[in-house]
């Protein structure tokens, strides 16, 4: 008998889906478009660390082939060129970036960490009509924008300055939609009437009780903030002029630009290619390190 039920337990047949289907036949199916999807994402990085090793004669007319790497390592090499091309510009360039995008990054997190919690835990006159205009703002594209800010900008006489990219990138209403949903479910409101029949008031009970919980969709928001801040092209061409203060993205669109007007014995391929490569590795490091906070929040979800 014990026999007989450890092989019907083996032989156990696959459980059917709501149609009829096989669960258990259709996860390799999954496993396969998993696949193909990562390697949607990862041959374009592969193809920017292999095109980093290469020297400009390589780029075009490699032995190996774009996604193999050549006889020659040049990746020493070309990181040398790019810190004395202009005076090593590009140091300067990537410093720029890790100026706003920390800046603003930090501050949009700020006004959207208040702003969503104000909305999901106090009630005032006008907050749904408020919400709506914010969610009105997230539909409008960010480079329909950049005209009327430039405008806005000028008249401040704010041009040609940090502040013309930092200031507008502190606005982030997709953050503020995204801490008010969070801040909604994962912050009770009886922990909040429990801290103010203690005697804590508003501040303290935001920083005490609120703030803790909301930490996941923080780390969320900031990186969002840093990212979006980091890739930011269009504003930054539109407001500023001195090449001393572009960020990266401007920056390596400008030697792009000239590589492609310039003639052949001064193109800088090599270099915008070996440039973006360097310019990714702290938005990597940024998701690696902040990555168990997700983690948290994805197990915070589970218990609730």
């Amino acid at each position: 008998m014990a026999a007989l039920l450890v092989d019907e337990t083996t032989h156990e047949a696959p459980r059917q889906n709501g149609r009829g289907g096989s669960t258990r036949q259709r996860q390799p199916w999954s496993h396969v478009l998993l696949i193909i999807l990562a390697a949607y994402f990862l041959i374009p990085l592969w193809w920017l660390v292999v095109a980093s090793t290469k020297d400009i004669n390589g780029l075009f007319t490699g032995a190996h082939g774009p996604m193999w790497f050549d006889a020659h390592f040049n990746l020493v090499t070309n990181i040398k060129q790019l810190s004395t091309q202009n005076g090593g510009l590009y140091w300067r360039w990537l410093g720029n970036s890790f100026l706003y995008a920390f800046t603003a990054g930090v501050g949009a997190t700020v006004l959207a960490v208040l702003a969503g919690y104000g909305f999901a835990k106090y009630k005032f006159r006008g907050r749904n009509l408020f919400f709506a205009m914010l969610l009105g703002s997230v539909m409008v594209p960010l480079t329909a924008l950049v005209i009327p800010t430039f405008v806005l900008l000028a008249r401040f006489h704010l041009t040609n300055t940090i502040w013309a990219v930092i200031l507008p990138s502190l606005l982030n209403p997709f953050g503020v939609y995204l801490m008010r949903v969070y801040a909604q479910d994962a912050v009770p409101d009886e922990m909040l009437d429990a801290a103010r029949i203690d005697g804590a008031g508003e501040v303290r009970t935001f920083f005490s009780v609120a703030l803790p919980l909301l930490k996941p969709a923080l780390v969320t928001v900031l990186l969002l903030s840093v990212v979006g801040t980091w890739n930011n092209y269009f504003l930054p061409l539109a407001v500023l002029s001195d090449t001393k203060l572009l960020p990266i993205t401007v920056g390596l669109g400008a030697w792009q630009a000239q590589s492609t007007s310039a003639a052949a014995g001064s193109q800088l391929w090599n270099l915008v290619v070996t440039g973006s490569l360097i310019s990714i590795i702290p938005l990597i490091i940024s998701f690696l390190v902040l990555q168990r906070y997700w983690q948290s929040g994805l197990s915070l979800g589970s218990l609730k």
